[in-house]
């Protein structure tokens, strides 16, 4: 009989937790909507030449999104990734699980992640394990065995030391992380990204990491979900962890402080992720350097209330907005928005 993992029961409640209460930031934002685009009046281009594509993990994205790594590990989480799937499939997308941490420490529930790739053979998608997890490793295998499950493009490592620090039963021995990451690096057949949670990444910790060899970074800033909230929640005494809940660099901030080290440091891929609610959200992150844009919650949200339907009307809407504000910059494409300028309001 397969081992029952203790993550199963967690990995539900935080799914209910996020579609169920407030968990956004409550005094912080993302910093978003301080920036607005300088209109161009001259474009020079009709909305019908915008081109939205971008190369990513080997393949070439219709829209420069990513629903970000959210769900597996327990029943319910089949149809829910598997709907996500479809959606990602239908946009040209790319699509990360969330952590498989339960699927090191139980069989049962490898299908609600291995069914990403079913339902979509041909997008990117992004496996992805804890920090706290990959500083205990000796070698790549079990993360090996993560990705060969999801049949993997990259295996994203989440950066999460505030939530482990309020999490009931979090892991807080955050020592060898980097150690561990480099060798995820140097032993995996794929790429690897790292990322926060929500709490941002400062330039000093992305230069750590390209100096170990990380050539993928999504700065998952502040301003979106607070998963210090979510676990402030979970937790019968409040009053301390509350204090932390809106802790994290914001993610306009985060973005302007990491998109120099490509010129500076190496050229690596950027992820703009954090409370991106919108195509001008996604618009924004772009213009501050980003490669791409991810979101998680309000994605999920949309898949609760009208099933695949819902999150693709949701993203259809956004890529509107990013056409609109492409051609309204005179971008043709993804590259010519990145040197967009943006004015401070």
């Amino acid at each position: 009989m397969p081992n029952r993992s203790p993550t199963t029961s967690r990995k539900k409640e935080h799914v209910e937790l996020t579609l169920a209460r407030d968990v956004r930031f409550r005094r912080k934002t993302t910093g978003f909507e301080r920036l607005e685009f300088v209109h161009n009046a001259l474009p020079e281009l009709s909305p019908q030449e915008v081109d939205t594509s971008v190369p990513f993990l080997g393949s070439t994205l219709r829209l420069p999104f990513m629903v970000s790594c959210m769900t597996g590990g327990y029943a319910d989480a089949l149809a829910i990734n598997r709907r996500l799937a479809d959606a990602c499939r239908e946009l040209g997308i790319a699509l990360g699980v969330g952590s498989q941490r339960q699927a090191m420490e139980d069989t049962r529930f490898h299908r609600t992640f291995a069914v990403v790739r079913e339902a979509a053979p041909s997008i990117p998608v992004v496996g992805n394990i804890g920090a706290a997890e990959v500083a205990r490793l000796h070698d790549a295998a079990p993360v090996l065995r993560l990705a060969e499950l999801i049949r993997a493009d990259a295996v994203a490592v989440h950066l999460n030391p505030l939530q482990e620090f309020l999490q009931p039963e979090g892991s807080t021995d955050f020592r060898g992380v980097l150690r561990g990451i480099g060798m995820l690096v140097r032993e995996l057949p794929v790429p690897v990204i790292v990322k926060e949670i929500g709490a941002g990444l400062s330039a000093d910790v992305v230069r750590r990491l390209l100096d170990a060899g990380v050539g993928i970074i999504d700065v998952a800033g502040a301003g979106g979900t607070s998963w210090a909230g979510v676990e402030t929640l979970r937790r019968k005494d409040r009053d301390f962890p509350s204090a932390f809940w809106d802790w994290g660099i914001p993610t306009a901030d985060a973005l302007r402080a990491v998109a120099p080290l490509k010129r500076e440091v190496r050229p690596f891929t950027l992820i703009g992720s954090g409370g991106v609610t919108s195509g001008f959200d996604a618009a924004v992150c772009i213009a501050l350097g980003a490669d791409l844009a991810a979101s998680a919650r309000p994605v999920l949200a949309a898949l609760r209330r009208g099933g695949t339907r819902g999150a693709v009307r949701l993203l259809r809407h956004w890529e509107r907005q990013l056409r609109a504000v492409m051609f309204l910059t005179g971008s043709r494409t993804v590259a010519d928005l990145q040197r967009a300028p943006l004015r401070t309001v």
